[in-house]
């Protein structure tokens, strides 16, 4: 990871971990002072993250004793990432966060509006799930987008080939047991 970072910031990665900070933080700071622009770093699924790993962000991107911050970093993962970080071997990073946001579930009218938004921007100018289906989706996917995503694909899916429009309750069922929701 150290590497792709190195690599992303254009250098040529070393090999010593303690070498790759050294590069990571003189990238940032040339970048930042020398050419006035602020590096953004995206790390996504970072609940997957290992406890040293996340000591390693807060030694890397420690700046100035962090009296300076030349780069934003926006870390995402599933809720549990927050525990994680309240725990004492990631303090020294949770104290270093500015901002956080939790993305709640959405509710049955907010599943209705993203999935008929969703089926806009594919096309779709008729209703393709009933009522009672977005309900039963908003259930299984207990609101989550991702999850909404990969349950209402896979009905779309059986909706085809059993050639049902629109798609009902049956066919939820179908695809919440085939994505095991």
């Amino acid at each position: 990871m150290y590497r792709a970072i190195a690599a992303a910031l254009g250098e040529e990665p070393r090999f010593r971990k303690v070498d790759l900070f050294g590069q990571i933080q003189k990238a940032v700071g040339h970048l930042y002072y020398d050419k006035k622009i602020t590096p953004v770093f995206i790390m996504d699924e970072m609940h997957l993250a290992r406890s040293d790993f996340l000591l390693d962000l807060a030694m890397i991107f420690n700046f100035s004793m962090d009296s300076k911050n030349p780069f934003v970093l926006v870390m995402s993962g599933l809720p549990f990432f927050q525990s994680r970080l309240r725990l004492n071997q990631a303090q020294c990073l949770a104290q270093r966060i500015i901002v956080q946001y939790k993305f709640e579930p959405l509710d049955k009218d907010e599943v209705k509006g993203y999935l008929d938004h969703r089926l806009r921007l594919a096309g779709a100018v008729t209703p393709i799930f009933t009522e009672q289906t977005i309900e039963a989706i908003a259930s299984h996917t207990g609101g989550w987008p991702r999850l909404i995503n990969n349950l209402a694909s896979t009905a779309l899916l059986y909706g085809a080939q059993l050639k049902r429009n629109p798609i009902d309750e049956d066919i939820i069922r179908m695809a919440a047991e085939e994505t095991s929701l």
